[in-house]
């Protein structure tokens, strides 16, 4: 299908066609280096800053469980594991967003809570102390209002009314409003964004760390502001992903269309 020009399609499909002018092996450190900054950026988000020489350790060194270290290292691994699923997940594109998949992100990210049986333990109370400041939902519409999200996320009208990123901002914005779990919902919400958009064929969107107070504020002003982050963050790294290639492989800088 032809898409049109100066669209996030393009780019895409343009940067696509650079990795793959790229061997396997520069395709794979690539790969490495961009999930550590995916990771960095990540967990800034939620207000905690890993030193690259941290993360490096995290993922390549081993420490004792009762090391001092031993909890942040889980964490980075967890979040890594969490990249790996999606990853895994976005191979079928045409497989639907369930209370499953939501699972399977929430205990990869806190696998001392899984439990295969049953929908995932939502949280029981309003807590006060949390990174997030937005409405969110009681515990007592969780359930309802998470299967109603689903529901919307399959429905035909969804997809035919409006652009993928669109949807998956939205379930995005939506989740963190629901605020299901005791832990991890920003991650979560974020992952299941990613896998939405790479079943679509783009990139991941990585919130930069320079943008946590404009994403807090986002989250409490409306969804519409929180896809026009979600929205620049895509392209800003889809156009950082195409340089890092050009610079590579020795291409000049394509002039604007």
């Amino acid at each position: 299908m032809r898409v049109k020009s100066g669209t996030i399609e393009q780019k895409v499909q343009k940067l696509r066609e650079l990795e793959a002018r790229a061997t396997a092996k520069q395709r794979a450190e690539y790969q490495s280096r961009f999930d550590v900054s995916w990771i960095h950026h990540d967990c800034a988000i939620e207000g905690v800053v890993y030193a690259p020489t941290e993360l490096d350790a995290a993922l390549h060194e081993s420490v004792a469980s009762d090391s001092p270290l031993a909890p942040a290292h889980d964490e980075i691994r967890q979040f890594q594991a969490g990249i790996n699923l999606i990853r895994r997940l976005s191979e079928d594109r045409k497989a639907a967003i369930s209370l499953d998949t939501i699972k399977s992100i929430y205990y990869t990210l806190a696998p001392d809570e899984e439990d295969q049986k049953g929908p995932p333990v939502y949280r029981k109370d309003m807590p006060v102390q949390r990174a997030y400041f937005h409405d969110i939902e009681t515990p007592d519409k969780i359930a309802a209002r998470l299967r109603t999200l689903l529901q919307w996320l399959s429905s035909e009208d969804a997809k035919r009314t409006m652009h993928t990123t669109r949807i998956a901002t939205k379930a995005h914005y939506e989740f963190l409003h629901i605020y299901p779990f005791a832990k991890h919902n920003g991650k979560v919400a974020r992952l299941l964004m990613n896998l939405m958009l790479m079943r679509a064929g783009f990139p991941p969107a990585i919130l930069h760390s320079t943008d946590r107070h404009r994403y807090y504020e986002a989250l409490k002003t409306s969804y519409d502001a929180v896809a026009s982050l979600t929205n620049e963050a895509l392209e800003n790294g889809v156009d950082s992903a195409a340089r890092y290639w050009r610079r590579l492989l020795g291409i000049e800088e394509e002039s604007a269309d």
